[in-house]
């Protein structure tokens, strides 16, 4: 049983991988700590999304990604 985590952008450099797996069930906590420090704390900015199973979540905290899902971690995006 794992879920498969995506960086994306900044974020991969700042992990050091394009991805990882890790147990599921993952829920905001578990990803904190899965990611390292310096993605979690980037995590927690405002500007910092989270998808799982292809859907944007509104609230990232409320992050329950099971088996199979993937998680990707999107960065700003910066655009005019």
């Amino acid at each position: 049983m794992a879920v498969r985590i995506v960086f994306l952008g900044p974020l991969r450099e700042a992990a050091g991988t394009d991805s990882l797996e890790v147990s599921a069930p993952l829920d905001w906590d578990g990803l904190l700590a899965a990611t390292g420090s310096v993605v979690a704390e980037q995590l927690r900015s405002a500007r910092v999304h989270v998808a799982c199973a292809g859907e944007v979540l509104a609230d990232k905290t409320a992050l329950r990604a099971e088996d199979g899902d993937e998680v990707a971690l999107l960065p700003p995006v910066s655009g005019g």
